[in-house]
């Protein structure tokens, strides 16, 4: 059995842990190394899993690995995206994809370049409701789209994620594109038009941690997304996402992490919700390692990472402009 050899660059992003552990569990991957220039945040892998570490990134590239997975700040995804084509590595990276329209032109034209695939990291594509969702929504169980109402609320988890110079923005960049890439596959149309407003509205910072976000599509469908860190420290669970997608002959409701269980502990003076549903991260990195040992094209490409950025960044145009922004 050909192993996929997988080097994973930076662990900045917090999914770059749960990627780890589902690339440890598969038999068909040989894990290579871990490249991070912050060594205490990664030690504690690098000896669970005794995997070799990188100081730089670049000596990692420089090896034998098949795949890159790449966890690092949003600022940071270009410019090594592009090196790893360079270097003939396929690339898993996480969203958003890059911060602005010419850099993620530049990283999609690196890859195809060089003949190697670029996958965005985007596992709500997998989750089954939302699945079968789309599923029912090609059979025209509940008419003709009309409208979408989504959520996408999560906790605030400071850090890198407050400056913007190395995340490209607050919640909206964070939240947006996760919810716009799905509705961009779901509804198989292309945005034209988006409206939002944003604030800082929850904790007191020089970024927004709140925004609304309308988007307009070429079909006519309207959707509406409240993008947040509206969820606190005391909250059950520090995420949702959910999505109304109403037709003309019906709605469908999609609550995922209405998979839980409620957990009441006198350690944390507080309930807890302990998620037990299916494990999107799994599915991705399945997903991915069998396209690139069937030599198949990703199923979630740099193009879908593009389409939904754009989204995001339209919509901080809109903010600036006070008005809503052609696409």
């Amino acid at each position: 059995m050909h192993k996929v050899k997988v080097g994973m660059i930076s662990f900045a992003h917090l999914h770059a842990v749960s990627y780890l552990q589902a690339l440890a569990l598969r038999r068909d991957v040989e894990l290579v190394g871990i490249a991070d220039e912050n060594r205490q945040r990664v030690e504690p892998f690098i000896q669970q899993y005794q995997l070799p570490y990188f100081a730089d990134y670049r000596e990692l590239l420089a090896g034998d690995a098949d795949v890159v997975i790449i966890s690092s700040e949003n600022s940071r995804h270009a410019q090594m995206t592009i090196e790893a084509a360079q270097h003939k590595k396929h690339v898993l990276c996480e969203k958003p994809l890059g911060l602005t329209k010419e850099e993620m032109r530049r990283m999609i034209e690196a890859c195809e370049a060089n003949g190697v695939q670029l996958m965005t990291s985007f596992p709500n594509r997998y989750i089954p409701m939302i699945v079968a969702a789309k599923q029912a929504i090609d059979r025209g169980e509940i008419g003709r789209i009309v409208a979408v109402k989504a959520t996408n609320k999560g906790e605030m988890i400071g850090g890198w994620f407050n400056d913007p110079t190395l995340s490209g923005g607050g919640a909206l960049i964070d939240h947006t594109v996760h919810v716009m890439d799905l509705l961009n596959w779901i509804l198989r149309s292309r945005a034209v038009e988006v409206y939002a407003e944003s604030g800082s509205l929850f904790h007191g910072i020089a970024i927004d941690d709140a925004a609304m976000v309308h988007v307009k599509y070429e079909n006519g469908i309207i959707a509406a997304l409240d993008a947040s860190w509206s969820r606190t420290h005391a909250f059950p669970y520090k995420r949702d996402l959910t999505m109304e997608i109403i037709g003309t002959d019906g709605m469908i409701s999609i609550d995922y992490f209405a998979q839980i269980n409620e957990v009441y502990s006198e350690a944390t003076g507080h309930a807890e919700w302990s998620y037990w549903g299916d494990n999107k991260d799994e599915m991705l990195i399945a997903d991915f390692i069998h396209c690139i040992q069937a030599g198949k094209t990703v199923s979630v490409t740099g193009k879908d990472g593009y389409n939904s950025t754009v989204i995001a960044l339209a919509a901080y145009e809109s903010i600036r402009l006070k008005k809503p922004v052609s696409l």
